[in-house]
């Protein structure tokens, strides 16, 4: 019933910008705060940024600090993140997540190459 479709995702060149969004559909009871995470090949899976539904306070890894910017609509139940300068290091596939009192949800990723 609950699906998060991701989009943006795509080839790259550093310094360059994408802009990844994650739209929630079918129902989803209290989400209280979204997030991104990345995985890279043969890495385990982080944490890129939160944030908060209520207040919109956000939390940032420190490597993409002053780079990525992530924000949300509510009433289209979408949250994005904005990347810009954009490193090789970067390079991942990133998942939306949506976190519930019932329960997280997660997206099926999308793949950011970045080139040198």
């Amino acid at each position: 019933q609950v699906q998060l479709v991701e989009s943006g995702g795509g080839l790259v060149q550093a310094g360059g910008s994408l802009r990844l969004s994650c739209e929630a559909s079918g129902s989803i009871f209290s989400i209280y705060a979204r997030g991104w995470f990345r995985q890279a090949p043969g890495k385990q899976r982080e944490l890129v940024a939160t944030i908060s539904t209520s207040t919109g306070s956000t939390n940032y890894a420190d490597s993409v600090k002053g780079r990525f910017t992530i924000s949300r609509d509510n009433a289209k139940n979408t949250v994005y993140l904005q990347m810009n300068s954009l490193k090789p290091e970067d390079t991942a596939v990133y998942y939306c997540r949506y976190y519930s009192r019932v329960g997280d949800y997660w997206g099926q990723g999308t793949q950011v190459t970045v080139s040198s």
